[in-house]
C-alpha cells in the first residue's frame, strides 16, 4: 500500500470521524456554538496530551516548527470561529457547501505555496467533486452578503490550516499537532465559554464529550492524513464528510436525500473511486 492510498483511507477515517461529530453536536441541541466548539476541542486536547505523555514526546513541538504550529493553530482557530458564525446566521446547507471549499482552495495553496504539482486529471476531479457539492446543498443565496463572506473566510483559513499541516510532514508527531491546535483553541475559546455558558444536562453534556472524542478521531485522521500524501491527491476526501452525515440523519432523524442530492452522491463517489485508482497507481519513495 503506497503513501497515497495511506492518505486517503486516513482522510476516510476523518470524515466519519467528523460525521460522527456533527451527529453529536445535533443531539446535543440549543446550547451555544462557542460552548459546544469548546468541548469538542477541549476533549480534543485531553485526549492528545494523554499520547503526548505515553509516547513521551514534546507537548508544543520543536523550537523550528513553532511559526508553522501557530500558523496551523490560528488559523484553524479563526475558521472555526467564522465557520459557527456562518452556521449561525445562514442557512445550514449555504454555510456547509462555503466551508467545503477549503479542499479546492488547499491545493490551491498548494500549488503556489509548496510547489506542489497538479495533474490535469486531479483538477478535473476537484471540479466535478465541486459540483457534486452543488448539487448535494443546493445553495440559495438570498440574505445578506456579510455572513457569506465569513462563511468564504471560514473555508479560506481552514484552507491556510491544512496546507501548514503539510508543510509540517513528518516534523512533528501527529498527537504533538493536534494536542497544540487543540490547546490553542481552548485557551482562546474560554474567556468566550464564560460569557456565553448555558447550564447543561447529563445528557447534553455526554453528547458534547462524545462529539470531542470523534473530533479527535476526525483530527488525528486529517493529520496523519496529510504526512502521507500531498494535499492534491487527498484533500478531494473531505467531501466523503457529506455523504457519511446524510447517512446518519437519515438513519437518526429519518431526514432522507432528494433527486438532486442523489446526483450529487453519484458524481462525488465517482470522483472518490477514480482518485483512488489513480493513486494506487502512483509510486511513492
Amino acid at each position: 500500500m503506497n503513501n497515497i492510498v495511506k492518505g486517503i483511507i486516513l482522510m476516510l477515517i476523518s470524515s466519519i470521524g467528523f460525521s460522527i461529530m456533527t451527529l453529536f453536536v445535533k443531539l446535543a441541541g440549543d446550547l451555544p456554538s462557542i460552548q459546544k466548539t469548546f468541548f469538542r476541542n477541549f476533549v480534543s486536547a485531553i485526549i492528545a496530551f494523554l499520547f503526548v505523555i505515553y509516547n513521551k514526546e514534546s507537548l508544543f513541538g520543536k523550537k523550528e516548527n513553532q511559526l508553522v504550529l501557530l500558523g496551523r493553530s490560528i488559523f484553524g482557530t479563526i475558521g472555526i470561529i467564522f465557520l459557527f458564525y456562518a452556521i449561525d446566521h445562514l442557512v445550514m446547507s449555504d454555510a456547509d457547501m462555503l466551508n467545503k471549499l477549503s479542499p479546492f482552495l488547499v491545493i490551491i495553496f498548494s500549488a503556489i505555496f509548496l510547489k506542489e504539482r497538479v495533474l490535469p486529471f486531479q483538477i478535473v476531479t476537484i471540479v466535478f467533486a465541486f459540483i457534486g457539492m452543488l448539487f448535494i446543498v443546493k445553495p440559495s443565496f438570498s440574505i445578506d452578503i456579510v455572513p457569506y463572506g465569513v462563511g468564504i473566510l471560514s473555508a479560506i483559513f481552514a484552507a491556510a490550516a491544512y496546507t501548514l499541516l503539510r508543510v509540517l510532514g513528518n516534523r512533528e508527531k501527529f498527537y504533538t499537532v493536534v494536542f497544540y491546535f487543540s490547546f490553542f483553541s481552548t485557551v482562546v475559546l474560554l474567556p468566550f465559554l464564560i460569557f456565553y455558558y448555558e447550564p447543561m444536562t447529563t445528557k447534553q453534556l455526554t453528547y458534547l464529550l462524545l462529539a470531542g472524542f470523534f473530533a479527535t478521531i476526525g483530527q488525528f485522521g486529517i493529520t496523519l492524513a496529510y504526512k502521507f500524501a500531498p494535499a492534491k491527491d487527498i484533500s478531494i476526501f473531505t467531501y466523503s464528510t457529506v455523504i457519511f452525515t446524510t447517512i446518519l440523519s437519515f438513519t437518526v432523524f429519518g431526514q432522507g436525500p432528494d433527486i438532486y442530492s442523489l446526483v450529487g452522491y453519484v458524481i462525488i463517489l465517482s470522483s472518490m473511486v477514480y482518485m483512488f485508482l489513480k493513486g494506487r497507481k502512483v509510486t511513492t519513495t
